[in-house]
């Protein structure tokens, strides 16, 4: 299985301001709507992991649902699927070695894995295979990061980076196991 994630951040490394905002990933303008690799990325994926507090953030955004695979909520406080999205989520616990086991005895293989705490379970479990991040031109100076502590080094190879809108900067990388 191939895990992999694809994220915003900022050049301070926060993904969500103090106060658990993103409205900030808009102030670049983006004059031809691109989607720099989002579509392309969505392609390549057949399931999403994301944390509950995520799903959370989707869900208040006003936009139809926006995922065209099935979705899996890692969470230990949710017990069933909110009113609406019976058919687009299915909640998942344990830690990712049991999460891993039960999407590879379903048949997927290759896995986006969203959210910062979900995102971090993995990395400890030394489960990503790549990360694209697309850095956003703001300093946060606080707020949720990207990265946590980690209780060994993981090595990661540069596989490219691109320039968006001038000033938007996303770098991909894959692990070097």
């Amino acid at each position: 299985m191939k895990y992999s994630v694809f994220i915003a951040a900022s050049i301070d490394g926060y993904i969500a301001d103090i106060d658990g905002n993103i409205d900030w990933l808009n102030i670049v303008p983006n004059p031809t709507q691109d989607d720099m690799g989002w579509s392309d990325y969505l392609n390549s994926i057949d399931a999403i992991i994301m944390g509950r507090n995520t799903f959370e953030k989707v869900l208040s955004f006003d936009v139809p649902w926006p995922y065209p695979v099935p979705v899996f909520v890692a969470s230990s406080t949710l017990k069933t699927a909110p009113e609406g999205y019976e058919d687009k989520i299915k909640i998942v616990k344990g830690n990712p070695g049991e999460i891993t086991e039960s999407l590879k005895n379903e048949g997927y293989k290759s896995v986006y894995v969203d959210g910062g705490n979900v995102i971090n379970q993995f990395l400890k479990a030394d489960l990503i295979d790549e990360i694209t991040v697309t850095t956003i031109p703001i300093l946060l100076g606080g707020g949720i990061p990207l990265f946590s502590e980690l209780e060994q080094e993981l090595v990661f190879n540069h596989i490219e980076t691109k320039v968006f809108v001038e000033h938007v900067v996303q770098t991909k990388y894959t692990r070097n196991k």
